[in-house]
């Protein structure tokens, strides 16, 4: 599979790059990305939520009332969870919230999702690029070119570039990772992924070990 390689400016540049059909033309399999997407947010969470029980209560371990005759429930103390300020009945506790998931179904699932970036007609090559300064303007006049600036847009490069994630920090549904980073969910929640061509080289090895 080809696909064209453009400018900054939008324009074709005459060349095309041979994507690996082995990751860009799979047939998706969808529970591996759900599985991996599971995974992530699983791994953003804090799990530092806490309630108290009725033991860590503070009040009296006083019993209020009689066990029988009272013509209600047998409560117990004033720690009783059917008592307002009682405790929480199974509140949460802090848990770690990750498991494990095999490297090949995660490899799977981020080639699922670019396959279906592929089929979408959503991922765009482009020359390598980078900027002198951080500059906001340049970095929209880019999205201008490439005609996604009304799309939330994931831009790939070969590495960490701080110029360019500066410059495209402060612009609205735009996100810069470099290629060693990209996970499945970053592919799957971006509209279109415009890629460095030095970057499908750092895709294709971490996706074909």
């Amino acid at each position: 599979m080809e696909v064209s390689v453009l400018n900054i400016k939008g324009q074709e540049t005459g060349r095309k790059v041979a994507l690996n059909d082995a990751i860009y033309a799979i047939e998706p399999n969808d529970h591996a990305i759900y599985l991996d997407v599971k995974l992530i947010m699983a791994n953003q969470r804090q799990g530092t939520a806490k309630s108290k029980e009725r033991s860590e209560v503070s009040g009296s371990t006083r019993k209020l009332g009689r066990q029988k005759g009272g013509g209600g429930a047998r409560r117990g103390d004033i720690n009783s969870p059917v008592l307002v300020g009682g405790g929480r009945v199974f509140g949460p506790k802090p848990r770690d919230y990750s498991f494990k998931l095999n490297k090949k179904v995660r490899q799977l699932a981020r080639r699922s999702a670019l396959s279906y970036k592929i089929q979408e007609n959503a991922l765009v090559v482009v020359e390598d690029f980078t900027f002198d300064a951080p500059k906001t303007k340049a970095m929209v006049e880019i999205l201008n070119n490439l005609k996604v600036s009304d799309k939330k847009t994931l831009f790939v490069l070969p590495g960490a570039d701080k110029v360019v994630y500066l410059s495209a920090r402060n612009i609205e549904r735009v996100q810069v990772m470099p290629a060693n980073a990209l996970n499945t969910y970053r592919v799957l929640d971006a509209d279109v992924m415009v890629v460095a061509e030095s970057a499908l080289a750092v895709i294709d090895g971490n996706l074909t070990k």
